[in-house]
């Protein structure tokens, strides 16, 4: 198994035509796994020749909780915060959430990521890998109901992390080699969902 730290093969992909898939990492908590997760799906994704990858940290944008004046159904973002979100999420085409599970449901800063945007979550694919002492899947489950009402498209296979199974101590990440054959199936899955759903013309 390749480690997420280990250099990451890439193979030839067509970046003008190719599905762009982002690896959002959906947790901000210090000492958070989801970061560790999300580059662990990245180092298996890299090796893929239908998609391209890129792993987008939520932290990173600095959200505050949601301040735009108007619904984001209308698509009119008045904060810089809140253009330059749209901007890195609308050039995507699919996207995998890596979620932990806090009580039954996702952390409250991917819910406030998601909410600040609409029309760049349209019609697009989304798959999960969720972590947590069930595996994630309450959290996955509360995910697909939010994604449903931007009408995004989910996929069917997902990733569940136990910390029995998939964390040494509860801390350090040591997933298992079935994993690694749950996220192929899932990004299989994905890349079929997200080719068929891709628009022509459709801006990035």
């Amino acid at each position: 198994m390749q480690s997420p730290t280990e250099p990451i093969t890439i193979n030839q992909v067509d970046h003008t035509t190719a599905l762009k898939v982002t690896i959002i990492v959906g947790s901000t908590r210090p000492g958070r796994k989801a970061d560790t997760v999300a580059r662990w799906v990245h180092v298996l994704a890299a090796g893929r020749d239908d998609a391209t990858f890129e792993v987008v940290d939520i932290a990173d944008y600095a959200l505050p909780h949601l301040d735009e004046p108007m619904p984001p159904r209308g698509g009119q973002y008045s904060r810089p915060h809140t253009r330059t979100w749209a901007e890195k999420v609308g050039s995507f085409d699919a996207y995998v959430f890596v979620t932990p599970e806090y009580n039954g449901s996702i952390s409250g800063a991917l819910k406030n990521a998601i909410d600040f945007l609409y029309a760049e979550w349209n019609d697009k694919a989304a798959g999960f890998v969720g972590y947590g002492i069930n595996g994630g899947i309450r959290a996955v489950e509360h995910l697909r109901l939010v994604l449903s009402d931007l009408k995004v498209v989910d996929v069917h296979s997902t990733v569940e992390l136990t910390f029995a199974d998939d964390f040494q101590e509860f801390t350090r990440f040591t997933p298992s080699d079935l994993q690694e054959k749950n996220v192929t199936t899932m990004l299989d899955e994905l890349v079929a969902r997200g080719t068929a759903l891709m628009r022509p013309g459709r801006s990035r």
